[in-house]
């Protein structure tokens, strides 16, 4: 359970990191005017970057906005580097001309399309690099013909994490989860097909989901480790975090999800779905294990920083590997095939007076059926 110390308004680092952080713009309770104000003066150093960015949280949200919104595409260049790699649920891109290319394509579908800040929870300097968790609501109507077929007409929302690091006004790394079932299942357009084409590209360059046996969850006939590593953390709340998510995904022990959460909590989940308390909040989870019931949770970053609203905004990007082995949330993917699944997830908790009162969990539906369907081609290949 979160340390009883982070109450409302504690911070979640040393007095010199809290003051750094009070003093850079959050995006929550702000209009988009107010978060790009050409008054305010820069809140921290940031060497290396344009002077029209005055914090890592502006330079995030502004820059998005001006290559998405203002069309100003040919940011993209001062703001990636050339070698630059996008990891997507989808694909993984390996230079700054894909990300140029993927963003015209889908303005070209969607040339209306909105993205909106969330919240960005951020760490890092100037000098070492920015870490950034930036989670936003995509709307918009899809109006023209494009890499999703015919123009439905019909509007959608859908909620992407985007994970960045950055360097001197550059994203070097960038690991975003779209949620890309949500948009189909509003536009009316069978997932089917378009998981079928992206799994025949993958299978026609050879690239096949090879079972490479356990995935490390238990060894041989032990019980899961009973203690996490907590490496990735930099301070007590992230280390509490890290115990509870093991204790909850690894080890099985969903109720402990009642110690932790408010019961006034609210879990914003894949598909844009909006759920109110505990008991849902553990369905939500245990809906996911039980698709994939040989399930290992992995963490590969957590971060953290006090919030204006009260309490504490934290960022945990993870993996679930395992099997599709079961009935559970993930009912497009049809009857258990067996398929070995990679899930990569972002989510964000908001934590106050010392429980989870609201998250925000984002994870790819589509990209795991592509996973299933690029297992049958290599087992009907393996057969023939």
């Amino acid at each position: 359970m979160p340390d009883a110390n982070f109450h409302s308004g504690s911070s979640a680092g040393t007095p010199s990191e809290s003051s750094a952080h009070s003093s850079v713009v959050q995006v929550e309770r702000l209009d988009y005017i107010d978060l790009v104000s050409s008054k305010r003066s820069r809140a921290h150093p940031m060497d290396g970057f344009d002077d029209t960015y005055t914090d890592i949280v502006d330079y995030i949200v502004r820059c998005t906005h001006r290559i998405w919104e203002e069309r100003d595409i040919g940011l993209i260049y001062t703001h990636y580097t050339h070698n630059s790699i996008m990891y997507g649920t989808m694909a993984t891109l390996y230079d700054r001309e894909q990300v140029v290319r993927d963003t015209i394509q889908s303005l070209v579908t969607c040339p209306e399309r909105r993205i909106t800040a969330t919240q960005v929870i951020w760490d890092g300097n100037d000098q070492e690099g920015f870490y950034t968790s930036h989670l936003v609501v995509n709307a918009g109507h899809h109006t023209q013909h494009g890499h999703l077929g015919p123009p439905t007409g019909r509007s959608f929302a859908s909620r992407t994490i985007a994970d960045c690091m950055v360097y001197r006004n550059r994203i070097y790394r960038e690991w975003v989860v779209f949620d890309n079932m949500a948009i189909l299942k509003q536009l009316g357009i069978d997932p089917n097909p378009i998981a079928e084409k992206a799994a025949r590209a993958l299978f026609e360059k050879g690239l096949v989901s090879v079972d490479v046996g356990e995935n490390g969850r238990c060894l041989g006939q032990y019980p899961p480790e009973s203690e996490p590593d907590l490496s990735l953390a930099h301070n007590e709340v992230e280390k509490d975090t890290l115990r509870w998510l093991h204790e909850v995904f690894n080890k099985r022990m969903l109720g402990h999800i009642r110690k932790i959460y408010s019961p006034q909590c609210q879990y914003h989940g894949p598909r844009m779905t909006e759920l109110y308390g505990i008991a849902a909040v553990i369905h939500q989870h245990l809906g996911l294990i039980g698709s994939i019931p040989d399930a290992a949770y992995m963490p590969q970053r957590i971060c953290s920083l006090p919030s204006e609203e009260g309490g504490v905004k934290l960022s945990v990007r993870w993996i679930i590997e395992g099997h599709h082995l079961g009935y559970g949330l993930l009912a497009d993917l049809g009857p258990p095939s067996g398929q070995r699944l990679q899930v990569m997830g972002i989510t964000h908790y908001h934590y106050k007076n010392s429980r989870i009162i609201e998250e925000w969990n984002v994870y790819d539906e589509v990209a795991l059926l592509m996973q299933v369907k690029l297992g049958k081609m290599v087992e009907e290949a393996r057969s023939d």
